[in-house]
C-alpha cells in the first residue's frame, strides 16, 4: 500500500476526523467539511386493505455470501452482469452498469473537452471556474497538459436534458485515443497543431469540432454564453449547444447507435450485490497527486476523492473546496476511481518553450482502482488496434484492469472517474 500511515498517524487521524483533502497553501492539508449527503427520499407506499407489514424480500444468498441491511449481497466481483437486455424499456448501461432507457443505454456518447482551470482566467479574487452540466457525465477522465495544470474529458450518455455543456476547450491527441475505447463521439473547441490536427480530419474518428484550421469542422454546435460562466475570460465561455450538436451527428452521417467495433471497457458487479474487495486495504481518502505541491499535473489543485459509507461515493474536492457542477451547484461523486498510470514525456524535450505533453494509452501499466472504500493494485492493458491500416489514429480496443492475480477488477454500479497518472509522478498517489 502506497504510504502507509505509521501507528502514530492512525492514532493522529482517529482524534482529527475533520483533517484535509486539499492543499491549504502552506504544503499541509487544509480542512475539508464533513460529508453531509442529501438522503434519497422515497414515496412511501400505499395503504392497503392489509395492515400487517410484510418484510421485503431479499435475495437468496448463496455459499458463503453475507446480506447487508439493505439487501445487498456481498462478493460482487464473483456476480457481474451478464447478457444485457431490454426490459420494459430499459437495458443496463455499458459505461455505469445502471439501467437506464433503451435508447440512451444503446447510444454512442459523446466526450467532450472540459476545462479545469481554477478560475477561468481571472484574478485569485474571483470565484471557481463553473462546470456546466459534468455532473450528469457517467465517465470522467482527467490527464495532465500543459502549464502543469489537467484537464477533463466528460463521457456522457444521458444528456437530453442538458441544453448546453461547457466550457469546451482544446483537445491533445491522448484524450482522443481513450474517447475511442469508448466508441465516443469526439467533441472540442480548438486543438494542438499538429499532433491534433491529422488525427481530428481522420475517417476514423467521428468527432463534432470547431477551429479554423480543420477541414470537417461544425462550428454551428458551439456558441459563446457568458451568462453560464459569468466572470470568466473569453476563451473560457464556450458551450456545446446540445441539440445542434445532435444536429451535427446526422448531418455527417454518424452512426448513433454503439458500432460493430465495441467493446466494454467495465465489469460491473450485478444487481443486489456489492463489490466488497474485503481482503484488500481501506482507502477512503484517495490522492492522485498527493498533498503537495508537484509539477505531475495533479499537484497544482491536489485533487480528493473521500469516500462516505453511507451511500458508499467519492466525493470529489480540488483546491481544498468541492468540486461541484456548474448547472446544479452539487459536489460531484462517483462511485469508482480507477489511477491509470501511464508513460509520458514531453513532445518537444529539446524545445524549452514548448511543454506538450504525451502519453501513452495503449500497451500496459499499473493501475490502482477504488471502489467501496477499498483499494486493489493491479494492471490495466490496452492492446494494439486490430485493423493496422489505422495506424496510430484510431484504437478500438478498451483498456481493461487485472488485479494481481490476473483477474479483472469489477467495478460497483455506478460512475468512474479516471486520472492518468504519469509515470514519473506515481510515487505521489497517497490515500489514507
Amino acid at each position: 500500500m502506497k504510504k502507509k500511515l505509521v501507528a502514530a498517524l492512525v492514532i493522529a487521524m482517529a482524534v482529527s476526523v475533520l483533517a484535509g483533502c486539499g492543499d491549504g497553501g502552506d504544503g499541509q492539508s487544509a480542512p475539508v467539511s464533513t460529508l453531509n449527503p442529501s438522503p434519497i427520499m422515497t414515496d412511501p407506499p400505499e395503504a392497503s386493505g392489509d395492515l400487517t407489514e410484510q418484510p421485503p424480500e431479499l435475495p437468496d444468498p448463496g455459499p458463503g455470501e453475507v446480506i447487508s441491511s439493505d439487501g445487498m449481497m456481498s462478493g460482487g466481483e464473483t456476480h457481474t452482469i451478464g447478457t444485457r437486455t431490454v426490459v420494459d424499456g430499459k437495458m443496463q448501461s455499458w459505461l455505469t452498469g445502471e439501467w437506464k432507457d433503451e435508447a440512451i443505454a444503446g447510444r454512442r456518447n459523446l466526450a467532450i473537452m472540459i476545462p479545469n482551470n481554477k478560475r477561468g482566467g481571472y484574478k485569485d479574487s474571483s470565484p471557481l471556474m463553473k462546470q456546466y452540466g459534468i455532473s450528469s457525465a457517467s465517465i470522467i477522465y482527467e490527464a495532465p497538459v500543459e502549464g502543469r495544470i489537467t484537464r477533463l474529458m466528460a463521457v456522457f450518455e444521458d444528456y437530453d436534458d442538458l441544453e448546453f455543456i461547457g466550457p469546451v476547450r482544446s483537445s491533445r491527441d491522448y484524450y482522443i485515443h481513450e474517447a475511442m475505447s469508448f466508441d465516443s463521439i469526439y467533441v472540442n473547441w480548438g486543438l494542438a497543431i499538429p499532433w491534433v490536427e491529422k488525427l481530428i480530419e481522420s475517417p476514423h474518428i467521428d468527432n463534432i469540432s470547431t477551429d479554423p484550421v480543420i477541414d470537417n469542422s461544425y462550428d454551428r454546435a458551439f456558441e459563446r454564453n457568458k451568462d453560464l460562466m459569468p466572470g470568466a475570460a473569453t476563451e473560457f465561455t464556450g458551450v456545446l449547444n446540445v441539440k445542434k450538436y445532435g444536429e451535427g451527428v446526422e448531418a455527417k452521417g454518424y452512426d448513433k447507435n454503439y458500432r460493430s467495433t465495441f467493446v466494454k471497457t467495465f465489469e460491473f458487479a450485478d444487481d443486489d450485490y456489492l463489490a466488497t474487495y474485503d481482503n484488500c486495504p481501506d482507502a477512503t481518502k484517495v490522492y492522485p497527486g498527493g498533498t503537495q505541491t508537484n509539477s505531475g499535473g495533479y499537484g497544482s489543485h491536489n485533487p480528493c476523492f473521500e469516500y462516505n459509507a453511507a451511500d458508499r461515493l467519492y466525493y470529489r474536492t480540488q483546491w481544498g473546496s468541492a468540486h461541484t457542477c456548474g448547472k446544479t451547484g452539487e459536489q460531484l461523486t462517483v462511485t469508482n476511481v480507477i489511477f491509470k498510470v501511464c508513460h509520458g514525456s514531453r513532445k518537444e524535450p529539446n524545445n524549452p518553450k514548448s511543454d506538450y505533453l504525451d502519453f501513452v494509452t495503449d500497451g500496459s501499466g499499473k493501475a490502482y482502482v477504488f471502489t467501496n472504500g477499498k483499494v486493489i493494485e493491479g494492471t490495466w492493458e490496452r492492446k494494439g488496434a486490430s485493423d493496422p491500416s489505422y495506424g496510430n489514429y484510431f484504437n478500438p480496443n478498451p483498456t481493461l484492469y487485472y488485479d494481481t492475480a490476473g483477474n479483472e477488477i469489477v467495478l460497483n454500479q455506478g460512475k468512474t472517474w479516471i486520472c492518468c497518472i504519469w509515470d514519473d509522478y506515481e510515487q505521489y498517489i497517497s490515500w489514507e
